[in-house]
C-alpha cells in the first residue's frame, strides 16, 4: 500500500507515516519497525520493513465533509507530506494568522482557529490534491491545534485536521518535513 504510489509519486518512504481517517476522526501515528513487531499494518516498504502503530488521537476534519476543490473548505484525500513545520518555540496555545503568531493565547477560546503549532500539507497526486484547483498547499490545508478542543473526535474544520495541542506538540517535534500523511474515508 506505501510502496507502489511512493514509487509512483517519485518519493521515498519515510520513517514516520500519519493517517487520517474521516470516517473515524482518528489521526494515527506509524513507525517503520522490522517485520513481527507488535500492531503491525499491512503496509510493506521498499526494504520489507513494516510500519508499527505508535499512537492514535482524536482528530476533526471538515465540517462540510471531503473534497479537493478551492474554497469548498473540504477534507482533501489521498497522500500527502509535511511540506513546513510553523510555531515550534511559541507558547502553547499561540494564535496564528496567515501563519504568523498574533501575539496572544487562546486559553480556552473557540474563536481561535489555529493555535499552537502548524503542519502545513502538500498533496503529491498531480490533478487530484496537488496543481490547479486542487492543491492541497495553496487551498492552506494544515494539521494544527484549535481553541475548541471539544469538537474534536467530530468533524469540525473548514478543511484542516485538528489535533489538541498536547498531542500535537510531541508529533511536531518529533515528525520531519517530508513526513508522508495518507488521508482517507475509512
Amino acid at each position: 500500500m506505501v510502496k507502489r504510489p511512493c514509487e509512483r509519486l517519485g518519493t521515498v518512504l519515510t520513517r514516520y507515516l500519519l493517517t487520517v481517517s474521516v470516517r473515524q476522526q482518528a489521526l494515527r501515528l506509524w513507525e517503520r519497525e522490522q517485520p513481527g513487531e507488535a500492531e503491525r499494518l499491512a503496509l510493506r516498504g521498499a526494504t520489507g520493513r513494516y510500519y508499527r502503530l505508535v499512537r492514535r488521537y482524536r482528530c476533526s476534519t471538515s465540517k462540510f465533509g471531503i473534497g479537493q476543490v478551492a474554497g469548498s473548505n473540504c477534507t482533501p484525500l489521498g497522500w500527502h507530506r509535511i511540506a513546513r513545520k510553523i510555531g515550534g518555540g511559541w507558547p502553547v496555545g499561540t494564535v496564528f494568522k496567515s501563519r504568523q503568531p498574533v501575539g496572544f493565547t487562546w486559553k480556552g477560546m473557540p474563536g481561535a482557529a489555529i493555535a499552537t503549532r502548524i503542519l502545513w500539507l502538500e498533496g503529491l497526486e498531480p490533478g487530484f490534491n496537488r496543481g490547479g484547483d486542487v492543491d492541497t498547499f495553496r487551498r492552506y490545508i494544515y494539521i494544527h491545534g484549535t481553541g475548541d478542543e471539544p469538537t474534536l473526535g467530530r468533524p469540525a474544520s473548514h478543511g484542516c485536521i485538528h489535533l489538541a495541542a498536547d498531542d500535537l506538540i510531541p508529533l511536531y517535534e518529533r515528525l520531519p518535513v517530508g513526513t508522508l500523511v495518507w488521508i482517507g474515508e475509512w
